[in-house]
Order: structure tokens, then C-alpha cells, then sequence
């Protein structure tokens, strides 16, 4: 059994910094493109930030030169670096992965359950 957790999220003011993670636990084979997702009130679940397991990035326009997305595949853990904070930023973040189980011949999707980040103005 594969399970994401992620974490770090919190109340912040506007302007300021948080660092989420998501960590992979369970027999891991291998894990693919990572991404962070984020659904605020009222909003389509949207796309911020992806990792492909060779270390290839991709931001949500929104978002780009404000957070950084990180993996350490040695870990089974990928991190997100949110700077510069905006009240739109408030949302629940989730992190995404496509995982190969050690006893399974294919790739499997994955959700966490989410962290709550909140920016204040």
C-alpha cells in the first residue's frame, strides 16, 4: 500500500514563506511526475507546480518565480517552496504521484489528503 502525506502548511502574512512536503511511504518500485495541486473555496482543483522523476519542472503561470519545486527521490520526498505569498494563494495543497508499487507491474495515481495554507493581508 502506497501512501502520500503531505505537510508544512499553515497561516502565514502576506509576503511571507512556507516549505510543503509531500513524502511517499509503502513498497515504492519507482515514482514519476509529481505535481502540487491546489483547490481553494469555491475553485477547480488547479495545477501549480510538477517534478518529472528526471528532475524536469513545470509552474503554473500564477506561481512561477515565487515557488520552487524540489524532489528528493532518494527520500521519496518532494517539496514546495512557496515565497512571496499572496492572499490568493490560500487553498488546500495537494500533492499528486504516479507510483509503481514494488509488487505491481504499472503505475498507479496517487493523492494526499492536503495542508491547509493560508496567507492573510
Amino acid at each position: 500500500q502506497v501512501r502520500l502525506m503531505e505537510s508544512g502548511g499553515g497561516l502565514v502574512q502576506a509576503g511571507g514563506s512556507l516549505r510543503l512536503s509531500c513524502a511517499a511511504s509503502g513498497s515504492i518500485f519507482s515514482i514519476n511526475t509529481v505535481g502540487w495541486y491546489r483547490q481553494a473555496p469555491g475553485q477547480q482543483r488547479e495545477l501549480v507546480a510538477a517534478i518529472t522523476s528526471g528532475g524536469n519542472t513545470n509552474y503554473a503561470d500564477s506561481v512561477k518565480g515565487r515557488f520552487t519545486i524540489s524532489r528528493d527521490n532518494a527520500k521519496n520526498t518532494v517539496s514546495l517552496q512557496l515565497n512571496s505569498l499572496k492572499p490568493e494563494d490560500t487553498a488546500v495543497y495537494y500533492c499528486n504521484a504516479g507510483v509503481r508499487g514494488r509488487n505491481s507491474f504499472r503505475e498507479w495515481d496517487y493523492w494526499g489528503q492536503g495542508t491547509q495554507v493560508t496567507v492573510s493581508s
